[in-house]
C-alpha cells in the first residue's frame, strides 16, 4: 500500500473551509488550475467527489462533511508538533528524570541539586540509579536520562559528552592512623594495607602500575565492588587505606585523612552524558544546566 501525500491534508482542510477551488487557491498562493489538479488528486485518494457543483457553487458531499472537522484537527495538530518549543514553565513542569551516577556523585551534589530543582521545578522529581557498569544501553534506551563519569572506548558513540571537572586518585585514611604523621613516600605508602575497588581491568590500576616503576607493590588486603563510598567507610573504622577520587568524594572524606598518592598517576576527566534525543529538550537542557554549574564551581 502506498504512503499518501499527507500535504493533501491541508488542501483538504482549506478546500472545505472555503467551499471554493478558486478561493482556496488565493489562500494557498496557487493557481486555479494547480489546487483543480490537487482537488482531483484528492478525489482519487479518499474515492469520493468531495465538493460537487450545485449552481454556480460547489457543496460538500457527505464524505466532506464528515471528514471536515477530523481533517482540521489533525492539521492543527500536525501544524502544534512541527512548532516550535514554547518558553519551559518550571513552576508547571510534571516530570521525573532518572540519573545514573558515579560513586559519591549524591553525596557531594546531589543535596545541591535537589535543593535547586524544588526551589524552580517543584514538580520535577529526581530518580538516582546505581552504575554497576559502564553499558550505554539505558541511556539508549531511554531508561536513563543522565548520566556522570568517564567516558572511554566502550561509551556509544552518538551519546552527547560534556566534560564536568577533572579529578585525581587521593590516598584516604583514618584519623590518628600512621600515615597522618610524616612524609608519605612511595614505600611507606606501599608498605600499609589497602583496599582495592573493583574496575574493569584491575590488573592495569594506574597506582599499581606507577608503583611498579619503583620496585613496590601494594597489599590488597580486600576488595570491594560496592565502590568508594564502601572504601571509604571501612578505611574510617579500620587501618586499611583507601584510594579515591578527590572530587567525587569530598564530603565522604570529612573528618578523615586525604594525602596525594606519592607516584604520579594520570588525571581523569568526569563527564555528563546523554542521547542525542533529548539534547533540544528545554527540560533536559534546564537540568543539565544545573549538574553542569554545580560541577564546574569546584573545578
Amino acid at each position: 500500500m502506498s504512503t499518501p501525500d499527507l500535504n493533501l491534508l491541508v488542501t483538504l482542510d482549506v478546500l472545505l473551509v472555503e467551499g471554493s477551488v478558486a478561493r482556496a487557491a488565493r489562500r494557498l498562493r496557487l493557481s486555479p488550475s494547480a489546487m483543480s489538479r490537487a482537488l482531483a488528486r484528492l478525489r482519487e485518494t479518499t474515492g469520493d467527489p468531495l465538493l460537487v457543483r450545485a449552481g454556480r457553487g460547489l457543496v460538500p458531499t457527505p464524505r466532506a462533511i464528515e471528514l471536515r472537522e477530523r481533517v482540521s484537527q489533525l492539521v492543527q495538530d500536525a501544524e502544534a508538533a512541527l512548532r516550535p518549543a514554547e518558553r519551559l514553565n518550571l513552576k508547571h513542569l510534571v516530570r521525573t528524570f532518572t540519573l545514573r551516577t558515579s560513586e559519591g556523585f549524591i553525596e557531594n551534589f546531589g543535596p545541591d541539586l535537589i535543593a535547586r530543582v524544588v526551589e524552580e521545578a517543584p514538580g520535577v522529581r529526581l530518580r538516582f540509579v546505581q552504575k554497576p557498569d559502564k553499558d550505554s544501553a539505558p541511556l539508549r534506551d531511554g531508561m536513563v536520562d543522565l548520566e556522570t563519569g568517564v567516558v572511554e572506548k566502550t561509551t556509544a558513540p552518538e551519546l552527547r559528552v560534556q566534560a564536568l571537572f577533572r579529578d585525581r586518585f587521593v590516598g584516604v585514611v583514618r584519623m590518628g592512623h600512621p600515615l597522618n604523621q610524616g612524609e608519605i613516600t612511595p614505600a611507606r605508602y606501599a608498605a600499609g594495607r589497602h583496599i582495592g575497588v573493583s574496575r574493569q581491568d584491575l590488573d592495569n590500576d594506574p597506582i599499581d602500575e606507577a608503583l611498579r616503576s619503583f620496585g613496590l607493590e601494594r597489599e590488597i588486603a580486600v576488595t570491594l565492588v560496592g565502590g568508594f563510598s564502601t572504601a571509604l567507610a571501612l578505611s574510617r573504622a579500620s587501618d586499611l587505606i583507601a584510594s579515591v577520587p578527590e572530587r567525587h568524594t569530598g564530603i565522604l572524606r570529612a573528618g578523615m585523612h586525604s594525602f596525594p598518592i606519592p607516584v604520579s598517576t594520570p588525571e581523569f576527566t568526569v563527564s555528563l552524558l546523554w542521547h542525542p534525543r533529548l539534547d533540544a529538550d528545554p527540560a533536559h537542557r534546564w537540568l543539565r544546566g544545573h549538574v553542569r554549574d554545580l560541577c564546574t564551581a569546584i573545578r
